[in-house]
């Protein structure tokens, strides 16, 4: 039975014409966009809400001035 290496190959990694990019290299960078996606996702997310009550703040009318109307007495002629 053959013997096996656990030794990683020196050639492990990307093999481009004419260079090689290492797997641990490959690893940290998939590793920082995934990260810099879910940071991207929660900000995304919490700017969304807080857009979404302020257009809910709108239309419930709390910002809107107060109008005076005249009273039906003032408008009928006596």
């Amino acid at each position: 039975m053959p013997s096996v290496t656990t030794q990683p190959s020196s050639a492990a990694g990307l093999n481009l014409v004419l260079f090689t990019i290492p797997q641990s290299l490959l690893l940290q960078v998939g590793t920082a966009s995934i990260l810099l996606l879910l940071l991207a996702e929660k900000v995304t997310v919490e700017t969304l809400q807080v857009f979404g009550e302020g257009s809910e703040e709108l239309f419930r009318g709390e910002r809107l001035p107060i109008l005076d109307f005249p009273n039906d007495e003032e408008l009928s002629p006596s």
